[in-house]
Formats: structure tokens, sequence, C-alpha cells
């Protein structure tokens, strides 16, 4: 295979697997590439034994795809050499780029009993150590004392654990009672009650959109921005995964092109910065500013 080629393949599987879906005629943009060659493309992977996943219009490479768990096996360390990591990695200030990435890096190719040994501390650790083993066994788990964002209220919640969000933050789970699958943030969580009941709806299992101002939906918006230096400086410090919907624009500005679940993330982000934002087009995310603004200067007045 030529090189060019494989950069091709390369770039098409790092769009693939991102938190962002793409429909083949973004792909083709995004790329410059025919659709034609973006369908002989996804043809190669599926033929190298990767699952393709067609959501709507929109495709992705499955990451439980054997290809993605054999690189778990590729990385070993010993007893000493964890230690020596975990305390390198901590070591690293909360607010650097370099943290999250490594940990993100972890996350995609390392086991996750052994990463929550790695990279979550505190008094949240054996909450999370009881929720990676009821995902690796399939079991249920009342959430004792969860702390609801809305109201304040705080109950028990029987559930069904499957999939942790980046660093542990976030843990998506089979809410039996609604019947559906919802977002709980680890830290809100009293205590993990593991149960002998195994899962009963893992067919309902899904995991939602997270964008990356860490706002999560059913709904997805396209939203386009220019930045200038200061703004793409932030973003790229405060929302870390919005760095691969950046693209430099030239003297000194950069261009945002990223899906949201919603405009409350994103819009929070613009406010602060209007005069270094410019918004190329996002029509949505206009009207939320400016009822976003209006709400602020009432209540000033």
């Amino acid at each position: 295979m030529d090189q060019p080629k494989l950069e091709r393949l390369l770039r098409l599987m790092k769009l693939l697997t991102a938190n962002t879906t793409y429909t083949v005629d973004q792909l083709a943009e995004r790329l410059q590439m025919s659709r034609r060659t973006v369908y002989r493309y996804i043809d190669t992977f599926r033929e190298a034994g990767f699952v393709i996943k067609k959501t709507g219009d929109c495709i992705r490479l499955d990451k439980a795809s054997p290809h993605f768990r054999d690189i778990s096996q590729l990385v070993h360390f010993t007893e000493e050499e964890a230690h020596i990591l975990k305390s390198a990695i901590e070591n690293i200030d909360d607010t650097n780029l370099l943290k999250q990435n490594l940990k993100r890096k972890l996350y995609s190719v390392y086991d996750n009993r052994t990463l929550a040994d790695t990279v979550v501390r505190g008094k949240n650790a054996p909450n999370i150590r009881a929720l990676v083993e009821a995902i690796d066994e399939r079991r249920q788990v009342v959430l004792h004392g969860y702390r609801s964002a809305h109201g304040g209220e705080v109950r028990d919640r029987r559930v069904e654990p499957f999939a942790f969000t980046t660093n542990y933050v976030n843990v998506w789970c089979y809410d039996p009672d609604d019947g559906s699958s919802k977002l709980f943030k680890t830290a809100r969580i009293g205590s993990v009650e593991p149960l002998d009941a195994q899962w009963e709806h893992a067919a309902e299992h899904r995991e939602g959109f997270i964008d990356a101002f860490r706002m999560h939906g059913d709904e997805r918006h396209r939203v386009r921005l220019e930045l200038g230096m200061l703004a793409c400086n932030l973003l790229s410090e405060e929302y870390p995964l919005a760095e691969r919907d950046l693209q430099p624009a030239g003297e000194g500005r950069w261009l945002l092109d990223t899906e949201v679940a919603g405009y409350a993330g994103i819009g929070r982000f613009v406010a602060g910065l209007l005069d270094d934002i410019r918004i190329v087009d996002a029509p949505g995310l206009q009207r939320y500013l400016r009822e976003y603004v209006a709400a602020h200067l009432a209540a000033l007045s």
C-alpha cells in the first residue's frame, strides 16, 4: 500500500472513531476526497475485520471490534511500572492538556479495571472500581444517595451500568424505572452496591451523544465558529476534545467546525469571548446567545 493511501486511511480511521459522528458527505468534505473513495476505504476496513456501525446517515467504526481490543493486549505494566506511571500522571497539573491527552490515550487502549486504579483517586475511587466490576460482570447495582442535578433530590437508583465517559466523570446506565439509558455523574454517587442480579435489558443499552463541551443529548447541531488566538487557546485548555475539530484559518485565526448536543455548553464559552469569536454558521447558537444575554441584562436591571 502506498504511503499517501495509508495516511488517508489513518485519517479516516481517526474520524470514524472520534466522539463526533459524520455522514459520508462530511467525511468526503473533511478529507477532500470523493464519496466513492470514502465508501471504498470503508469497505477496506470491513474486509480487514472491523465492525462498521451506521446510525441514520452517520457511519463509525465500532470500538468493540477485535482489532481495538487486541491493542490493549500490547500494553502491559509491571506493578512497579504501574506505580511510576500513576505517580507521573497525577503529578501533572490538572489544567495541563498533556494530562488530559495522556489519560484519553490510555483510556482507549487499556483495561478499565487497571486504568481506574491509575487515573481515579480520592473518595470516589471505591465507587468507580465497583462500577467497573459490575460492568465486567454484567451485573445490576444500586447507586445509593445519588444527588440529582435537578432540584437536588437524593435517592437510591437501581440501574444497569454499561459504559464510562472519559476519565470516569460519568457512567452510562440503563434505568429500568424509566426504560431508558441515562448519564450519571460519578461524583454525585454516595455509594455503589453491586447486586447478584444480571443485566436484563442489555439490548436497550445505548450510549448517547456527548459533545466537546461535555453536554449530552439525542440531538446534534452543527456549529461553525471563527476563533482568535485567545479563544483558541482557552478552548484547547478547557475543552481538549474540541481540538480535533479545529483548523487553522490563517492570520492567527482558527475555524471550529463541530457538532453539539445543545447550546448551553458552547453558549457559555462563546458568551465570555464575544470580542474574539465570530459565528460563521450557527443560527441556533445566535438565538441562544441573544436570549442568554437578554436574561442576564434583565437580572442586572
